[in-house]
C-alpha cells in the first residue's frame, strides 16, 4: 500500500485518537501542575462592652474573582507530584536515612497513600494477570475437546462472570464472605477467630479482591484462546500426530506457539485492566486494608465542594507511565517476533 493511501486509511482513526485520547491525556497533565486557590480570609474585630474578639471569615468575593482570573488555579509545578501524597521523595529520604532495617523501612514507606495504593495494584496485577492465562487456556483447551452437543452450554456457563456487571459481582462475593455471609461465617466458624473478616483482616481482604479479579476477567482470556484455537491447522496437528507426539507434545509444540500472538494481545489487555483496579475496591469497602491508583483518583475528586483536580491528574499521569512501563517488555517481545517473522 503507498504511503499517502495509507495515510488517508488510517486518517479517521488517528483523528479519533487524538481527539478522544491524546488531548484529554494533555489537558489531564497540565491540570496536574496546578493546585486550587486558597480560600481569601478576611479578619474582623468587633469590639463590646467586655472587650474586642477578632472573627475570621471567607472572603467569597475576592475567592471568586481569584478563580476567574485564573481558572487552572495556581500553578504549583512539579510539587504536586513530590509532595506526601504521591511520590514524597522527602519522606523516602527521611525514612531511609533513618531506617535500621529494610523492614522498617518498608513499613515507613507503606504509610504513605501513594505508595500504599502501588503496593496493592502491583500485587494485584502480578497474580491476577498470570493466572488468567494459564486458566484461561487450560479452560479453552478443554472445552475445545468436549463434544459439540456440551461445547454451547460450557461456552455460556464460562462466559456468565463476564456478563455480570462489575459492581454487581464484586457486591455479591463481598456478601458471601462477609462476617454474615455463608463463605465468612464459615471461615469464621473453623478458625474461632474474630479476625478472619474481611473488616479486620488486611491478608483476607486481599486474597478475596485476587480471587474476584481472577473470576470475573477469566472469561475474556478464556473465549480468545477458544476462538484462536479454531485457527489451528489440523494438518500440523496431524503431522505431528503422526511423528509420534502425543496430545501434551502436540500443545506444548504446535497450540501453544501457534497462539503466541494471542497471548501477547492478552497479556497486554489484561496488564491495562488490572492496572486500573477500581469497581471491587468500592463494593467490598476495603479502603481501611487496599487501595489502589485509581482510587486515590476517585477520593480526590469526591472531595466535599473542593475536588483536587491537580492530584487527581498527577495520580492519572503516574498511572499512565506505571501502565506504560509494564506494557514495555511485552511490546519489545512482540516487535521482535515481527521482526523475526518479516525477515
Amino acid at each position: 500500500m503507498k504511503h499517502r493511501t495509507f495515510f488517508w486509511f488510517i486518517l479517521p482513526t488517528l483523528s479519533a485518537m487524538i481527539l478522544f485520547i491524546a488531548l484529554p491525556i494533555v489537558s489531564v497533565f497540565i491540570q496536574s501542575l496546578y493546585v486550587g486557590h486558597e480560600q481569601v480570609l478576611v479578619v474582623s474585630e468587633s469590639c463590646g462592652p467586655f472587650g474586642c474578639t477578632e472573627t475570621t471569615s471567607v472572603d467569597l468575593e475576592a475567592t471568586e474573582a481569584l478563580r476567574e482570573e485564573a481558572p487552572l488555579g495556581r500553578f504549583n509545578g512539579a510539587e504536586t507530584y513530590l509532595n506526601r501524597s504521591h511520590l514524597a521523595f522527602a519522606e523516602i529520604g527521611v525514612a531511609w536515612a533513618e531506617a535500621e532495617t529494610w523492614g522498617s523501612f518498608w513499613n515507613d514507606v507503606r504509610d504513605l497513600p501513594f505508595y500504599r495504593a502501588l503496593a496493592f495494584t502491583l500485587t494485584y496485577t502480578a497474580v491476577v494477570t498470570p493466572f488468567v492465562l494459564v486458566l484461561g487456556l487450560a479452560i479453552a483447551l478443554g472445552v475445545n475437546t468436549l463434544p459439540r452437543m456440551l461445547k454451547g452450554p460450557s461456552i455460556f456457563v464460562s462466559l456468565l462472570p463476564f456478563l455480570v456487571t462489575p459492581l454487581v459481582g464484586s457486591l455479591i462475593l463481598f456478601w458471601m464472605v462477609d462476617g454474615d455471609g455463608v463463605i465468612g461465617a464459615t471461615i469464621l466458624y473453623l478458625f474461632d477467630d474474630p479476625n478472619l473478616s474481611l473488616k479486620a483482616s488486611a491478608t483476607l481482604t486481599w486474597t478475596m479482591l485476587i480471587i474476584y479479579g481472577i473470576w470475573h476477567t477469566l472469561p475474556f482470556s478464556f473465549i480468545t484462546f477458544y476462538a484462536g484455537l479454531q485457527t489451528v491447522p489440523s494438518d500440523t496437528l496431524e503431522a505431528a500426530k503422526i511423528d509420534g507426539a502425543n496430545k501434551w507434545q502436540s500443545m506444548l509444540y504446535v497450540v501453544v506457539p501457534h497462539l503466541m500472538p494471542l497471548v501477547s494481545f492478552v497479556t497486554l489487555m489484561l496488564l491495562m485492566d488490572n492496572f486500573r483496579v477500581f469497581e471491587p475496591i468500592v463494593s467490598f469497602k476495603a479502603e481501611a486494608h487496599a487501595t489502589s491508583l485509581s482510587w486515590i483518583i476517585y477520593n480526590d475528586l469526591r472531595e466535599s465542594g473542593n475536588p483536587l483536580y491537580g492530584s487527581a491528574g498527577a495520580t492519572s499521569i503516574l498511572t499512565i507511565i506505571g501502565v506504560i512501563i509494564l506494557l514495555t517488555p511485552v511490546l519489545i517481545r512482540t516487535w521482535r517476533d515481527f521482526n523475526r517473522k518479516a525477515h
